[in-house]
């Protein structure tokens, strides 16, 4: 499956070299700066994003914090030539970023942590869909449990009239309505 990865760094030869290792088996996009990756993240499904962090105007960790609401389930690799490892501790703390390495990098290892990270996107994409589905099933179970106490309730009724006549049992056609 071809996936879209993001790449956003400042230096535009650390772009080109990135585009190269990666356009072959994914759909590449490329920012030179925080603010056109936050306009391109409004346009496309990305479901990886490679960040500098060292870059002007916007780091890549205040980017990947910016992120979160456009992308939530988007997986975050951070790239850095610096030690900031106050600024890593949080990152990584507060759930934001996936991995973090160091330039330079070693082709191999990217892409062995690039195929990592895609299966973690498409592990939380899952667990996202299952939570949904299992939240609309506890609604239609609300439902059935509702139309099944009233339905106990008519019948309790029906009992307790006394007649000896034969009369037909109440039906709640909505019931079966929500059972198909």
């Amino acid at each position: 499956m071809k996936y879209k990865i993001m790449i956003v760094d400042d230096e535009s030869v650390n772009l080109r070299t990135l585009e190269r290792l990666f356009r072959r088996d994914h759909q590449v996009l490329l920012a030179q700066s925080g603010a056109e990756a936050l306009t391109l993240l409004e346009q496309h499904d990305v479901a990886l994003l490679i960040s500098d962090q060292r870059m002007p105007e916007m780091t890549g960790i205040e980017l990947m914090k910016k992120t979160v609401a456009l992308r939530p389930h988007m997986v975050k690799i951070l790239l850095t030539g610096y030690t900031d490892v106050g600024a890593l501790i949080e990152a990584i703390n507060c759930g934001l970023v996936y991995r973090y390495l160091t330039k330079p990098w070693n082709n191999d290892d990217l892409r062995i942590t690039v195929g990592r990270a895609l299966e973690h996107y498409e592990l939380i994409k899952s667990k996202h869909i299952l939570e949904m589905v299992n939240q609309r099933l506890r609604v239609r179970l609300g439902q059935i449990t509702e139309l099944a106490a009233e339905g106990l309730e008519e019948t309790a009724a029906f009992g307790s009239e006394g007649s000896m006549e034969m009369r037909a049992a109440p039906t709640r056609p909505e019931a079966y309505a929500l059972l198909g």
